[in-house]
């Protein structure tokens, strides 16, 4: 599939890496090495949220806006923004990135779930590697091999991949769990449209945990952090702390803790 059908020419690579924390690493070459710390640096550095769904300003997925919103002005944004971000700016660093679409797993499990994920299969080198920046606080911190196996990262989470008759799925699991199914997903491309109508179903339909409250993510290499509606989790390698706030502690959380930039008025109507 032609990569311009995704604008990648329009990303400033140099804006993009800065906001990462990864300058130095421009002219570097498109191997494992590279891969492995774009999408750590992007997974530490960019909060997962779905803030300006609540803000009345729906989410835009052209290259434009995603680089605007989440390079420019310091937000984070939902799977489809963080992932055709990163995808573009890893084919403007020269590997062959492969855009999916994958089914979330949790939730109900008698309840088939739309395919509203995106995920990327992304070639380095003689290796493919699944990429996923998108997934919030239990998804990847570092890309896994596309092949079964349990890969740990070096913040203690287990991922795995695991080969079904039509279909691919991602697990996680910490040392003291068992494994949770995330998502199955196909090797079959996706096209922007596709993205647009998942990403519109995400953004407005009723069923969608989007589109009623906040949730706001970030990984770090110690915490992931959760906050849904009134609960903040943080979760460890080996044990969550599960703490009911206020809608007063709400704005103190999303600016300092995740590290958003939002205007007293918009945390006003967050927490009205």
């Amino acid at each position: 599939m032609s990569s311009d059908q995704f604008q990648i020419e329009r990303l400033d690579v140099a804006a993009y890496l800065d906001r990462i924390g990864c300058t130095d690493l421009k002219d570097a070459a498109p191997d494992e090495n590279l891969l492995r710390a774009v999408h750590r640096a992007h997974s530490l550095s960019i909060p997962f949220e779905n803030l300006d769904i609540l803000l009345g300003r729906g989410i835009r997925l052209d290259i434009d806006s995603l680089q605007d919103k989440l390079v420019r002005r310091g937000r984070g944004g939902y799977c489809h923004e963080h992932n055709l971000l990163l995808a573009a700016a890893l084919e403007r660093l020269g590997f062959t990135v492969t855009r999916l679409s994958a089914r979330i797993l949790s939730g109900n499990a008698a309840r088939r779930q739309p395919r509203t994920h995106i995920a990327l299969r992304v070639a380095a080198g003689d290796a493919v590697y699944l990429a996923d920046v998108g997934l919030g606080a239990e998804g990847l911190v570092d890309p896994v091999p596309w092949r079964e196996g349990e890969y740990a990262d070096p913040d203690g989470w287990l991922h795995g991949i695991r080969r079904h008759p039509d279909a691919w799925e991602l697990t996680v699991r910490r040392p003291n769990e068992q494994a949770r199914p995330m998502y199955r997903i196909t090797e079959e491309p996706s096209l922007p449209i596709d993205f647009e109508v998942a990403s519109h179903w995400t953004s407005t339909h009723p069923r969608s945990p989007f589109v009623t409250q906040p949730v706001v993510q970030r990984r770090g290499a110690d915490v992931r952090l959760i906050l849904s509606r009134d609960t903040l989790v943080e979760k460890f390698p080996d044990r969550d702390i599960v703490t009911r706030i206020g809608r007063n502690q709400l704005g103190s959380i999303i600016t300092r803790r995740v590290g958003l930039p939002l205007t007293p008025d918009e945390l006003a109507q967050l927490a009205g």
